[in-house]
């Protein structure tokens, strides 16, 4: 089981990834949003914001979300770390229920290129 320290790190090599993007992809991140993103098994959330193209003030909370951002993620942290690293397609895993993605439908337009 991947372990909180290990997701932060996920999370901050799809910053860098996502400041590196070009085209399409970096057009979708280049949302200004709240986002979370809930580790169910881990019952931990990170929580920050989408904002030129990288996620910044990542904070971290025990729980479910303190509060409702525009962008939500929910997965295992297995999940969270194997995306970022290639090993798991996200479209696969949001089709089978692995993984949880909730914003407007405006956001889930633009974040499409993402995934």
């Amino acid at each position: 089981m991947a372990t909180i320290e290990e997701c932060r790190s996920a999370l901050d090599r799809l910053s860098d990834n996502l400041a590196r993007a070009n085209g399409d992809v970096r057009g979708a991140a280049a949302l200004d949003r709240t986002l979370s993103c809930h580790l169910t098994d881990l019952a931990t959330t990170f929580t920050g914001r989408l904002a030129d193209g990288r996620i910044e003030d990542v904070v971290t909370v025990s729980g479910p979300p303190p509060a409702k951002a525009q962008i939500r993620l929910a997965m295992s942290g297995d999940d969270l770390v194997a995306m970022v690293d290639g090993r798991l397609n996200f479209a696969k895993a949001w089709a089978s229920g692995r993984v949880r993605l909730e914003a407007g439908f405006r956001d889930l337009l633009r974040l499409r290129s993402l995934l």
